[in-house]
């Protein structure tokens, strides 16, 4: 594990759908919560909530629920170009890229997690744990945005598994 890059990830996936709706899934928090959260909010810089219909802009804040699990995670949008890239912070400082682009009819979703530190907590629980967390919810906006078909596990009765 020398060699292992403990800072760092990246996942891509091809999903079949016209890179504006990928770009509105990523954006706005309408469509975050159809593949991603249970509720996700958007603020400005006066600390109010923007409409769960439109899209987040760089410099403002957000606050994002998981199912089961009552904790929010709030960060900053960094950047949002309003067409194929936003960075936001995950996990304190930590950054996410999502970069999109076209290619034969499908929209490829390249995710970079960095800036991650190198304690074993952060090794344990964002390196390796996100990476897991990131490939099944990309997975599930894949199913979504092709299928409608929604992979999450939303019942409070059962405990966390892989899909939530």
């Amino acid at each position: 594990m020398e060699n292992f890059d403990w800072t760092s990830f990246t996942k891509k996936i091809a999903i079949k759908a016209r890179l504006s709706d990928i770009y509105n899934a990523w954006t706005k928090s309408n469509e975050l919560e159809k593949w991603f959260l249970e509720k996700a909010t958007f603020f400005n810089d006066q600390e109010d909530a923007i409409s769960k219909y439109i899209n987040a802009t760089g410099s403002i804040t957000y606050e994002w629920f998981w199912f089961l699990y009552a904790d929010p995670m709030k960060g900053v949008v960094k950047a949002a170009n309003g067409k194929d890239f936003l960075q936001f912070t995950f996990e304190g400082e930590c950054l996410v890229d999502v970069k999109l682009t076209a290619a034969n009819g499908y929209t490829i979703v390249e995710l970079r997690h960095h800036n991650i530190p190198t304690d074993d907590q952060s090794r344990q629980f964002i390196r390796l744990g996100c990476s897991n967390g990131w490939a099944f919810y990309l997975t599930n906006l894949k199913s979504v945005y092709e299928g409608g078909i929604d992979l999450r596990n939303k019942d409070k009765n059962l405990p966390p598994m892989i899909n939530n």
